[in-house]
């Protein structure tokens, strides 16, 4: 399937937080330039946090709870609308994610 050129959409509550313009697809992540919108600025923080944490690579549970945070904040939508699920990375002009179009199984759950 080609994903390059397709727009993804970041929304919040608060509005556009962004768009991201797909230049790259390793599948299952796609990676593109993120355009910020007019809610980013809220959220920014949550996704610098997110990432350093993630490449810390020591402390899983903190990242997981930074990452529920974004997920509680911001939503995804593919060309086609919005994705149930995703995995959602952005730094500066780049953001990069994997979506499925069934809920992540929480592997909390007992």
């Amino acid at each position: 399937m080609g994903w390059a050129g397709g727009v993804w959409r970041v929304g919040s509550e608060a509005g556009p937080v962004g768009e991201i313009l797909i230049d790259d697809a390793d599948f299952p992540w796609l990676s593109g330039r993120f355009t910020a919108g007019e809610a980013y600025d809220a959220v920014r923080d949550l996704f610098i946090r997110e990432l350093a944490l993630a490449e810390q690579d020591d402390d899983w549970e903190e990242w997981e709870a930074a990452y529920d945070e974004i997920r509680r904040r911001v939503s995804l939508s593919s060309p086609d609308g919005p994705v149930p699920e995703f995995l959602l990375h952005i730094e500066n002009d780049r953001a990069w994610f994997r979506w499925s179009d069934e809920p992540f199984e929480d592997v909390h759950r007992t």
